[in-house]
């Protein structure tokens, strides 16, 4: 049954690995205690084996290829199974069970709070998920859900179909928005809402979110214009400078109450005219994961409810 089965040098992959994690062939070295021709000549016989080329030049160092992007996420995914597997192994325990893993991508425009909300009745499964998140732009987040290096993205907006793969975009909820600032200027923005907050001080997201499209349309339509102080692609930093007094910041409704509870905020009002939608993109129209779909059925039942 193995007769016809390719089989991959693991030792070449591990030296490619550790050159493409470490950022060269000197550090590498350093890491493996091998020279840097024996490094060379592994990667060579890698891209031998593979028919693709897996590091290209650029000035004086070398990057990775699309096939080396690739072939990154799977040896990340290789050698985190084989630590998973000695470390079960060297476990006494006689009974073990083994961790469901579940690597979700977390738009960096998507509320944190509202992101934990979602993800935390997965942490209490049987058998226990291994939860990997990570954070970055829509289009790293989709190339590596492409490759499987993700089982779902959190995002705020659908993916745009100019992807080279289909992406499905679930609709979890959406929810208006609220003014809310810190107890001493809050008292002073509710008198006259929303005409207050014209030249008030205001901390908003970055122009490349939907959350901030939304409310310069809401401004907009209501004629005024905050005296924007400061803008901010991380919601937590833009919550700390409004702690700090800075100036009011705009939240999705559902995540007011946690807003009150950690940073002492109140809130000066709230508008139906600006909304948020929250969407999970996967690379199936219908999620089958079983984290996935308690992540999806968590979201509408109780968050969004």
């Amino acid at each position: 049954m193995l007769r016809g089965m390719e089989w991959l040098n693991y030792h070449h992959l591990l030296y490619f690995w550790a050159v493409a994690k470490e950022g060269g062939l000197r550090k590498a070295s350093e890491k493996l205690n091998v020279s840097q021709p024996s490094i060379s000549t592994q990667i060579r016989l890698l891209e031998e084996a593979l028919g693709e080329k897996l590091f290209q030049r650029k000035g004086r160092t070398q990057v990775l290829t699309e096939t080396g992007q690739f072939a990154l996420g799977y040896a990340d995914d290789i050698f985190s199974l084989g630590a998973e597997f000695i470390s079960a192994v060297r476990q006494q325990a006689p009974a073990r069970k083994r961790a469901i893993r579940l690597a979700i991508g977390v738009e960096d425009s998507f509320p944190k709070l509202l992101s934990y909300e979602i993800l935390k009745p997965v942490l209490g499964l049987d058998p226990p998920v291994q939860l990997v998140c990570r954070e970055g732009k829509p289009e790293e987040l989709l190339a590596q859900l492409a490759v499987h290096r993700l089982d779902a993205i959190l995002a705020d907006e659908p993916a745009t179909g100019t992807m080279k793969f289909k992406a499905f975009s679930h609709l979890l909820g959406k929810s208006t928005v609220a003014i809310c600032a810190t107890r001493k200027l809050a008292r002073v923005l509710r008198d006259g809402f929303p005409r207050s907050l014209h030249q008030a001080p205001a901390l908003l997201p970055t122009s490349n979110t939907t959350l901030r499209r939304s409310l310069d349309e809401w401004f907009q339509a209501i004629g005024i214009q905050p005296r924007v102080v400061a803008e901010f692609e991380d919601g937590a930093l833009m919550k700390l400078a409004a702690a700090d007094g800075m100036g009011f910041i705009a939240v999705p409704l559902v995540t007011l109450s946690e807003c009150v509870t950690r940073f002492q905020f109140e809130k000066v009002g709230q508008t139906d005219r600006c909304n948020d939608q929250y969407y999970l993109i996967t690379g199936e129209r219908r999620v089958t994961h079983p984290a996935v779909l308690l992540m999806s059925e968590n979201a509408r039942s109780l968050v969004f409810s």
